[in-house]
């Protein structure tokens, strides 16, 4: 074996498998292909806990534990556990995270290269302070803008926090090797900050053809969810306070008022915002509108499979048009249609594919319009379905994404002296 392939990895993620949210799919997808190709792949992380801050079935939240998972040396490390809401909690969980994960990671063998992932960016400065104290080239990957994000959902308010904020935002920019990030939206904005565009490389999110592939509609999740004869609207994701998913309660209202009763919503996924949710479409008597829960990445084509429409949705604010969220690679994978409601790159890339229809965020009128249009031309909402899933296949597949992030990780470790 090369010096090249020999060469070990450690990775910094505050989210992973069992974890079923789009950073921990990232980090496994990709270090398991990184495996794959040679490499010695450890990933620092937690307890699994998202979103309720409630350690998963198997597991417990002890100092420093690890495992193996598809060939990649997993370290998990105690954390303040938090659900994914309120903000002091929510800070002293990813705090903890930061001065327990510098500590294991230093009683392992020292790395070639280290890499930490967002959100949340003090998992990003944990990366960078075990480089500097390993003295190794550090790359960050940015899948989210913090603060930004934080702030356009109005979770803080305090001047004097964000100004800290950012100045810690500034920083670990300006402390990393190389940045990697999700999507050209994240590199313009990053550039805006002031990092330099050749520090940045953009590799996107993507899908695994395999595991997200055509197949017929699971008979067993009809029967469970009351799905029979239905136009299924499905949602996958994080039920949170970026989602706006109170537009899904406002549409299933005015079905109901107009006397539909031909479609079921399907809210997959957990978060700060369901019991929310999920208590006000009871008390509205909104039955059309099913709560499924949080489920393991390994069910998401079983639910997909009964699934007629993916809805894709956020809030109405300009930051998420630099958002891409992962759920689209995976709906077109599975060639179903989506009804995107999130401005900007994430519309482009669904209206490039010739995937599905945007509507306008948090406009009910728009989401029915949609719905009804697919709904009455089923030709047309299968030949989405067909064109998102040629399009993904040639652009997003997993495999080559991952050896894309290699080739550069590689290019930054071999830059070192």
């Amino acid at each position: 074996m090369s010096a090249v392939a020999k060469r070990r990895i450690l990775f910094f993620s505050h989210y992973f498998p069992p974890e079923g949210n789009a950073p921990a799919s990232r980090t496994h997808e990709t270090l398991r292909r990184w495996v794959r190709e040679g490499r010695d792949a450890t990933v620092v992380t937690c307890a699994p806990n998202v979103p309720r801050g409630v350690v998963y079935d198997g597991y417990r939240n002890r100092l420093w534990q690890h495992e193996t998972l598809d060939g990649i040396r997993t370290v998990r490390v105690w954390t303040y556990l938090a659900p994914n809401q309120g903000f002091l909690r929510r800070t002293l969980n990813y705090v903890s995270y930061l001065l327990a994960s510098v500590p294991a990671s230093l009683v392992e063998p020292r790395p070639d290269v280290v890499l930490a992932t967002s959100p949340q960016f003090f998992c990003g400065w944990a990366g960078l302070v075990a480089a500097k104290i390993r003295r190794v080239p550090f790359v960050l990957e940015i899948r989210d803008l913090w603060p930004d994000s934080i702030l356009a959902v109005d979770a803080i308010r305090s001047r004097r926090v964000v100004d800290a904020l950012y100045a810690l935002e500034r920083w670990l920019y300006l402390g990393a090797d190389h940045i990697v990030t999700v999507g050209e939206g994240y590199r313009e904005e990053l550039v805006r900050k002031g990092v330099p565009d050749e520090k940045i490389t953009v590799v996107s999110n993507g899908v695994d053809p395999n595991r997200f592939s055509p197949r017929p509609r699971d008979a067993e999740l009809v029967r469970k969810h009351g799905l029979d004869g239905r136009f299924v609207v499905s949602f996958i994701g994080t039920i949170g306070m970026a989602s706006g998913l109170r537009v899904v309660l406002e549409a299933a209202d005015k079905l109901r008022a107009g006397g539909n009763d031909d479609v079921t919503f399907l809210l997959i996924g957990d978060g700060a915002m369901r019991e929310e949710l999920e208590a006000e479409a009871r008390e509205r008597g909104l039955d059309r509108v099913v709560f499924a829960g949080r489920q393991d990445k390994s069910e998401i084509p079983r639910y997909l499979s009964v699934t007629d429409a993916c809805l894709v949705h956020l809030r109405k604010v300009d930051l998420f048009r630099t958002v891409m969220p992962s759920k689209i690679f995976e709906a077109a994978a599975m060639a179903r249609p989506v009804v995107i409601g999130v401005p900007g790159r994430a519309t482009e890339l669904v209206e490039r594919a010739r995937a599905g229809i945007a509507i306008e965020p948090e406009d009910p009128d728009a989401l029915l319009a949609a719905i009804r249009r697919l709904q009455s031309d089923p030709e047309a909402a299968e030949r989405m379905g067909r064109q998102g899933r040629e399009y993904v296949l040639r652009h997003y597949d997993r495999d080559r994404l991952a050896l894309a992030y290699l080739e550069v990780v590689d290019r930054v470790r071999g830059t070192d002296p």
